[in-house]
């Protein structure tokens, strides 16, 4: 599987580093994995996780508190969904993948 370092999920999404430190710290279940080296690792579904994030705080305008609120009530739609979500999921991997190809195509 892919991983994704912090400067890497920055390009992708916009959001800054600082404000994906923050969130790891205050949002419970969003925990991104080190590396030997101390350095962040995103997989997809971290990269996800942040899309879903910057949705609700920084467009929804939600707060931290009700952004975890929120996540916790996907969870639960999550599961009565799964077929769907997977395929959401697969997509935008494969749209992930494209970006980084065409990106590399460019440089």
């Amino acid at each position: 599987m892919a991983t994704f370092s912090i400067s890497e999920v920055e390009e992708l999404t916009g959001v800054k580093q600082h404000i994906l430190r923050y969130w790891e710290e205050v949002i419970p279940g969003f925990s991104v994995q080190k590396n030997l080296g101390g350095h962040r690792e995103y997989t997809q579904n971290d990269l996800e996780m942040v899309m879903r994030l910057k949705h609700l705080i920084l467009e929804k305008r939600f707060t931290t508190e009700g952004a975890r609120k929120q996540l916790m009530e996907d969870a639960k739609a999550k599961s009565d969904n799964i077929e769907l979500v997977q395929e959401i999921h697969d997509a935008r991997s494969e749209l992930t993948d494209l970006y980084l190809f065409v990106k590399g195509l460019n440089k």
